[in-house]
């Protein structure tokens, strides 16, 4: 960002951009903004073309929207539809003032670097005002529908209350959603077609953006009184008038209230995600202020994070994989030494999750360091603190692990511990706090955490759905998770399914920020699997790229399997960079090729990395033979290698089936009785 010199204070500023927003009229200039930069048109299928444009610097983000909005709440909506060169003179104020806006934000953090630097100090960007900025224009965490999908999980047993308090069902809500959703839809479309037969001092799309209640009963085949219902508590109560809105980080209530009522029984919704968002959050409140079941609904809230979390890991690894609430104690005494909210166990590997339901606070949201500091340990460190402990435990013997009573009998040699620890709210900057923040652990095994929101859990295990994809995205995680920098933990998804991480991560640079425009194919795999839309449903890139490849036959075959000798063996190959995972793929082949034609045994070795490499047999000999010969050829090569591991894998000539593994994994200690092996070998 370019700072202009004559940037003024952010307080002068949101004056100047409040005096705009209660203009006669101004209610069109937002409908205008929404309809640029809300909507994306299309025919038939969705590309990602279709979704750049809406990444350009240029666009308003939602949260900048949200607070013209929240600053038109001051005074009473004027509807009045301002003249033409009146209406262009409001769109370049906003765009300016809002430009300057973000500027201002600049200054205290351009401030405190200089002083860092004269102070020689290592530069750092975690003091409140650098998080401040990021916190305000960071976007969403989440889809919409997203928001819609887990509003009801989350409220889902709070149900006999909404009905009694409320006067509707948390299930008939998606109805109305969906309904408004079409609707606004639809009169957003004729609204445009329609300008084209109107002269230019009446062109608005405000009114695309409006509905009765009837309407969306008609839409949805709801009774008119359930929808009023579900919409009632989202309307701007007459009596507010939002004047505590004076800067960015105030409580801005359009927020809470998305919906306006306008004189004529129609209502004024600008942004349907503001709504999807507020039903995601404000119920709770609601719940809260209920002293008699204030503690039920309190208890709900944890189950649903510790719920949701196991259901989406059982999509990928399998119900009897997940185990909820295990409870660790020592051997030979009842107390209890620590709890994991959700324990995965899958061969070699564990995956210790840890949920929290905790938010970001308005004090922390303006800025002030220590509030940052102490939500971050509430939310974040805490719940890492209490997995790492949990860890530990997993590794020692001394300790057993109690499932709903009952011991839990599992292997317990695990070759790598994952942490991940989840907050069950949007949590802005979350990924960068954690990055700077959180005071981590690791050994040989347990290693670094991975920390998210329950939206980015929900699109890692959509996207990721074989565990041997979703293991490698946690170990790149770990290995690299201090090199690479995002405002969102999805945006690195998002380049891992495009590109994988390898690459991007030998880069010599100490850090690699990752921009959001990276995430376009994400969010449109994410939008065909869970909203039926026509596109691609999966992302071009690791994914996809090996599919009919010799190499991705066989990576197919260890997707799902929970073979720890295998699991080595595939999360080994895609650590490969493209260059050697062709390599190896043109060898598979080539081998294949040859055993077929002379009914022979055939190999092929390469080195992988410094320390490590693969040997690979294609034939047909008896097992107990096959075994032997790769046995002593991968200790022949790993030891001529001087190589710390070894992998051997057999395959099937004509179908490439796996037949079996071999890892190799110690220290290499010269003997006579090698050398000799290794000379018959010819190495």
């Amino acid at each position: 960002m370019i700072l202009n010199d004559k940037v003024r204070s952010e307080p002068e500023i949101f004056q100047d951009l409040e005096k705009l927003c209660v203009s006669p009229g101004y209610a069109h200039i937002v409908a205008y903004f929404c309809h640029r930069d809300n909507f994306f048109f299309y025919e038939d299928k969705i590309s990602v073309k279709d979704l750049v444009p809406k990444y350009d610097e240029k666009i308003l983000l939602r949260s900048e929207i949200s607070i013209l909005i929240g600053l038109m709440y001051k005074r009473k909506i004027d509807l009045s539809l301002p003249k033409p060169e009146t209406f262009q003179k409001y769109i370049n104020e906003t765009e300016a003032l809002l430009h300057e806006l973000h500027q201002s934000l600049a200054l205290p953090i351009i401030a405190e670097v200089n002083l860092q630097k004269e102070k020689g100090i290592p530069l750092s960007l975690s003091f409140g005002a650098a998080l401040r900025e990021e916190i305000a224009y960071e976007g969403e965490s989440a889809h919409d529908f997203q928001y819609l999908e887990l509003s009801i999980k989350k409220y889902c047993e709070d149900d006999a209350w909404f009905k009694s308090n409320k006067g509707f069902s948390v299930f008939d809500v998606p109805k109305v959603i969906n309904a408004i959703r079409q609707f606004q839809v639809q009169k957003i479309i004729d609204c445009q077609t329609g300008m084209a037969k109107k002269p230019s001092n009446e062109w608005t799309m405000l009114d695309g953006f409006t509905f009765t209640s009837e309407d969306i009963a008609n839409e949805s085949k709801l009774d008119t009184n359930i929808v009023e219902a579900i919409l009632k508590p989202f309307v701007l109560p007459l009596d507010e008038n939002n004047n505590h809105f004076s800067n960015l980080s105030d409580f801005n209530i359009f927020s809470a209230y998305p919906i306006i009522q306008l004189d004529n029984s129609a209502y004024l919704l600008f942004q349907g995600y503001t709504f999807l968002e507020s039903l995601y959050e404000t119920p709770f409140y609601w719940l809260m202020e209920d002293k008699t079941y204030r503690n039920i609904a309190n208890k709900h809230r944890g189950n649903f994070t510790e719920s949701f979390a196991a259901e989406r890991l059982s999509l990928v690894f399998g119900e009897g994989k997940v185990f909820k609430n295990i409870i660790i104690k020592q051997t030979g005494s009842s107390e209890k030494k620590g709890e994991i909210d959700i324990l995965v166990v899958f061969g070699n590997r564990a995956i210790v999750v840890q949920a929290k339901s905790k938010k970001l606070t308005f004090a922390a949201r303006k800025g002030d360091d220590k509030s940052i500091g102490k939500d971050f340990q509430k939310a974040v460190q805490k719940a890492y603190d209490q997995a790492l402990s949990c860890s530990k435990f997993l590794t020692d013997n001394n300790y057993q692990l109690y499932d709903d009573g009952n011991e839990l009998s599992i292997l317990r040699n695990f070759e790598e511990i994952y942490i991940i620890c989840v907050v069950s709210d949007h949590y802005p900057s979350l990924s960068s706090q954690s990055r700077q923040f959180l005071k981590t652990e690791t050994t040989e095994i347990i290693r670094f955490p991975l920390v998210m929101d329950v939206f980015n859990l929900d699109t890692m295990t959509e996207m990721l759905q074989k565990p041997l994809y979703f293991l490698d995205y946690l170990n790149k995680r770990a290995l690299y998770g201090d090199k690479i920098s995002s405002t969102h933990e999805q945006t690195i998804l998002s380049y891992y399914l495009d590109n994988g991480l390898c690459n991007l991560c030998a880069d010599e640079r100490n850090e690699i920020h990752i921009g959001n425009d990276i995430t376009a194919s994400l969010n449109l795999a994410m939008m065909v699997r869970r909203q039926g839309v026509e596109g691609k449903h999966t992302p071009e890139g690791i994914l996809t790229q090996y599919r009919n490849t010799s190499i991705g036959r066989i990576i197919k075959q260890i997707e799902q399997t929970e073979n720890s000798t295998f699991i080595d063996i595939g999360l080994t190959l895609l650590s490969c960079d493209h260059n050697l995972f062709k390599q190896i793929s043109d060898g598979i082949g080539k081998a294949s090729a040859l055993a077929q034609k002379d009914n022979k045994n055939h190999d092929g070795t390469l080195i992988l990395n410094e320390g490590t490499g693969i040997t690979i047999h294609c034939n047909r000999d008896a097992h107990e033979i096959a075994y032997l010969k790769l046995s002593l050829h991968c200790g022949a090569r790993k030891y001529a290698g001087k190589a710390r591991k070894w992998f051997g894998l057999c395959i099937e000539p004509n179908n490439l089936n796996i037949r079996f593994g071999i890892v190799l994994d110690f220290e290499h200690e010269q003997t006579a009785k090698m050398d000799s092996v290794i000379e018959s070998f010819g190495l």
